[in-house]
């Protein structure tokens, strides 16, 4: 161990010797004060291959989500190589985990290029929203990512972003 004061060193052996998680935890959404849990989904294509921002992709993903209805989708961005999405429970039968991979199962089968394949990473991370000011600041910063990748130099510009359901809290 380095040489350190008795703090640090203690907060280096919590550091070190805590379980570092190699796969997110996919905890089951929480209903918070009689609001509705909204979770912020981030999917990645397999091998971070830029395969997604196309009309025919675009179409086919958000085509997918309308089959999965266990779940609704809020606001999306699609990246070339990964998807942001807010969603929210439609019903308690099926997990986050079990939609993700319905939705993706059925956008692979309906893939327009089949060279593409696969698709998908097998995983994805989620983070359950706490309040209303963390969807809107998440939002804003989700739509900003094809100007930060110099893809477009404003939001609107981008064309493979939009909102399928409305989710709001009642505040």
């Amino acid at each position: 161990m380095p040489a350190l004061a008795p703090r640090r060193r203690l907060l280096y052996y919590a550091y070190v010797h805590t379980p570092q998680r190699k796969r997110p935890a996919h905890r089951a959404p929480i209903e918070r004060d009689g609001r509705p849990a909204i979770v912020f989904v981030t999917v990645c294509t397999a091998k971070r291959k830029p395969i997604l921002a196309t009309s025919a992709s675009m179409q086919t993903i958000v085509q997918a989500w309308a089959t999965a209805k266990s779940w609704r989708v809020g606001r999306f961005v699609i990246m070339p190589d990964h998807i942001h999405l807010f969603c929210a429970p439609a019903n308690d039968g099926v997990s986050l985990r079990g939609w993700v991979r319905f939705w993706k199962s059925v956008a692979s089968r309906r893939w327009p290029r089949p060279t593409d394949q696969p698709i998908w990473q097998l995983d994805f991370w989620d983070t359950q929203l706490r309040r209303t000011e963390s969807y809107a600041a998440k939002w804003h910063y989700v739509r900003g990512n094809p100007v930060r990748h110099g893809l477009v130099s404003r939001p609107e510009e981008w064309p493979y972003a939009g909102e399928i359901d409305v989710l709001a809290w009642d505040v």
